[in-house]
Parts: structure tokens; C-alpha cells; sequence
């Protein structure tokens, strides 16, 4: 068992548990925070070398004591790989739109008092032509599945990816070490994750994924 591996009563509920895994996240020191968000850059940027299909990324800016991956956007713009950055949308309550994300995008605060650019039609980027997503989240287990902060925004986004209408599109959860939960409660609307990376180690739960990794190397 991982050393990092919180374990998790079957009888905490889905509340608890992101009251108690958001104060973990949030308990890092700096000092560790930066080192983890080093470590995660390199394992995405690794996986992006390995599978040169990647053209367009979907990422996040940080929120909450999630990982920052402000140097690997930075990296893709450097490997002229397109960026989107999920912007709510302002039409179907609940769910989500991905832009397009240079340095020169305008930004705003979001209801939830979130960076992201301004809706601007000509940038939105279908999910079909999103080849990886990069989700933020609570906490995952070892089945991949993944525990968000309760809004359910890239479930209800993502619902058609469930289906299959979108063989392609990679999902990878983002997080830290002291994320991982010995089990989750799951729901049917849940959107189980291909990968996840964390500071030491690159999951893959899909033994059909579309992308490689190496997991023997993290």
C-alpha cells in the first residue's frame, strides 16, 4: 500500500470526504506545494513527448491548493500546442465550455471567483477537438474513479464522453499525493478518469487508452 494512501470509512459522505481531503491539499507546505507542481510538470510534459497525437490540451488554473499548472500551459504555448481553459457556461446552467487560452487572452472572475477568459464564440473549442483534458479534483482511488467539489460541471460536460461519442479524448485527473483515498463512493453520472498524475506516480486506469505511457518509469 502507498505510503500516501489516506484511508477512507466506507460510512464518510461524499461532503465529508472533500471536507477532509481539501484540508490535506490544503496542509502542504509551500515549499512541498512547489515541488509537487514541479513533479507534475514533468510527468505531463513527458506524456505529451510520448504521444505526439496531443494537439490541443484542455488545463485549469488553480484553485483551492490545486496543483498549479501554470509552467506546463506555458510549455505547451512553447511546443505550439494548443491550450483551453473550461469557462462556465453561460447558457445550460451547470455545465461547462472550453476556450481557447494564449497569453494574450482576456480574463475575468467567474461566479466562484475563478480566472478565465472572456467568452468570446470565435474561441470556444469543441470537445471533439480536445485530444486531452486536465481535471482538477478532490480525490481518486486506485479504480480511477474521481471525487470533484460537488458542483458536477465536467460530469454533466463530459456525459457524452461516457458513451463513447468521443473515443479519442483522455481524461487525467491532476493531483496531489495525499489525494488518494482507499475507495470512493460512486455514482452513475460519475465520469470514471483514464489517468491521473500525481507528484510521484502516473495512473493509467484504461487498459484501452488511446494515448501510451510508460508506468514502470514514475
Amino acid at each position: 500500500m502507498s505510503k500516501n494512501l489516506i484511508s477512507t470509512p466506507p460510512t464518510m459522505s461524499r461532503q465529508q470526504l472533500r471536507h477532509h481531503f481539501r484540508q490535506c491539499r490544503n496542509e502542504l507546505s509551500a515549499s512541498d506545494k512547489r515541488t509537487a507542481n514541479q513533479n507534475i510538470t514533468q510527468k505531463l510534459t513527458q506524456f505529451i513527448s510520448k504521444n505526439p497525437g496531443v494537439q490541443t490540451v484542455a488545463a485549469y488554473l488553480s484553485n483551492d491548493g490545486e496543483p498549479d499548472l501554470s509552467a506546463f500551459i506555458e510549455a505547451m504555448w512553447a511546443a505550439n500546442i494548443r491550450v483551453a481553459l473550461p469557462v462556465l457556461h453561460p447558457v445550460v446552467a451547470g455545465h461547462l465550455l472550453f476556450l481557447n487560452y494564449t497569453s494574450q487572452s482576456k480574463m475575468h472572475q467567474n461566479q466562484f471567483a475563478i480566472a478565465e477568459p472572456k467568452l468570446a464564440c470565435q474561441q470556444i473549442i469543441p470537445i471533439a477537438k480536445i485530444d486531452l483534458i486536465c481535471m482538477p479534483l478532490v480525490a481518486f482511488d486506485s479504480q480511477g474513479n474521481r471525487l470533484g467539489m460537488g458542483g458536477g460541471f465536467y460530469d454533466r460536460t463530459l456525459a457524452g464522453c461516457h458513451r463513447n461519442a468521443y473515443p479519442n479524448l483522455q481524461l487525467m485527473g491532476i493531483a496531489h499525493d495525499c489525494q488518494q483515498a482507499t475507495q470512493l463512493p460512486t455514482e452513475k453520472w460519475d465520469i470514471p478518469l483514464a489517468h491521473v498524475i500525481t507528484p510521484s506516480k502516473h495512473w493509467q486506469f484504461s487498459t484501452h487508452s488511446a494515448f501510451s505511457t510508460d508506468s514502470s518509469a514514475d
